[in-house]
């Protein structure tokens, strides 16, 4: 069975090339392009590990990844943040937003799938 990943991305562009990339390495994909709709995809069925864009329009994307700690069923969620601002600062928002690790736009895929490999050997049995 492979892993199902959730992405949420509002860029229409980027979240087919997401997706794209993530069923050719193999994995289920789950999108959302709202914060809306990324909370009612976790709940109908949670994912192994997220694909989180942090500006979702006029959305904070990392309001989700805090939502994620906080929920004690989801606490070991991994959450990758994927983000256009690739400055120090925002690196350490997004860290203490409780993002696994962040990833800037455009994508390095192979930073992407260190990352993802890493979260998904580390996370817990029930995930």
């Amino acid at each position: 069975m492979s892993h199902r990943i959730l992405v949420v991305e509002d860029n229409p562009l980027n979240s087919e090339l997401l997706c794209d990339w993530l069923e050719a390495e193999g994995y289920c994909v789950v999108s959302a392009a709202t914060l809306h709709d990324a909370f009612a995809a976790l709940e109908k069925d949670a994912p192994n590990a997220v694909l989180l864009d942090v500006q979702l329009g006029a959305e904070d994307g990392l309001e989700l990844a805090a939502s994620i700690r906080n929920d004690p069923r989801l606490r070991s969620l991994p959450v990758i943040a994927v983000t256009a601002h690739a400055m120090v600062t925002e690196q350490q928002r997004v860290m203490r937003a409780g993002c696994n690790a962040c990833v800037s736009k455009p994508i390095d895929f192979k930073a992407l799938n260190r990352h993802l490999h890493a979260s998904l050997l580390h996370e817990s049995p029930a995930g």
